[in-house]
């Protein structure tokens, strides 16, 4: 029984190594961990500014326990090297819980426990992220001040493309994002690789 035993514990230990998916670490509020993840007082301008002392661009992830598509994302997609590099580099990443107690403030300065603010937000599905730009108005509410809100699971050519797309500020041009991804889509296609051009 004791062989068994062991069998069965280095195959379960040689899978989680094979396929680090399986390695994906839970908090204590039921949502997915990454290093990349910061834990901070979710004092939105306070994020905003750290982000952009470290020359990112800040995101807001709302999550939620039990999630699928959040699994999805966090077993399939961020664990991608080319995503999780892109994510390290250049995001500056906040987790919201849909349902949790934690207070939030907004940048408009309102202040509310995280169910409520991802009400206020009119947040419906998650996984959601919100992209933010550089600045943002005083008085202005995180859902207004989001240069793009992607609800729900993608691949890795639509986060990879959305990350890069807000990067270069695509939403301040006339193309839309359908199109720039439709684009990149070819590219990353013909090249077999999530990133395009160094």
């Amino acid at each position: 029984m004791f062989k068994i035993a062991r069998r069965t514990l280095l195959s379960l230990t040689l899978a989680a190594a094979a396929f680090p998916a399986l390695a994906v670490e839970m908090g204590d509020d039921g949502l997915h961990k990454t290093p990349w993840q910061r834990d901070t007082f979710k004092d939105l301008r306070e994020d905003l500014a750290e982000a952009n002392a470290e020359g990112k661009r800040l995101v807001v992830m709302v999550e939620q326990r039990g999630c699928i598509y959040c699994k999805k994302m966090h077993e399939e997609v961020y664990p991608d090297p080319e995503i999780t590099r892109m994510i390290e580099d250049n995001f500056f990443v906040i987790q919201i819980n849909m349902f949790g107690d934690v207070e939030v403030t907004d940048f408009d300065g309102e202040t509310l426990p995280e169910k409520d603010m991802v009400q206020k937000w009119g947040v419906l599905f998650t996984p959601t992220n919100l992209y933010f730009p550089e600045e943002v108005a005083e008085g202005v509410s995180a859902k207004d001040a989001a240069v793009s809100t992607v609800p729900g699971a993608f691949g890795k050519l639509t986060t990879y493309n959305m990350m890069q797309w807000v990067l270069d500020h695509g939403y301040e041009g006339d193309e839309p994002f359908q199109k720039y991804h439709a684009r990149q889509v070819v590219l990353q296609q013909e090249q077999g690789k999530l990133k395009v051009s160094d």
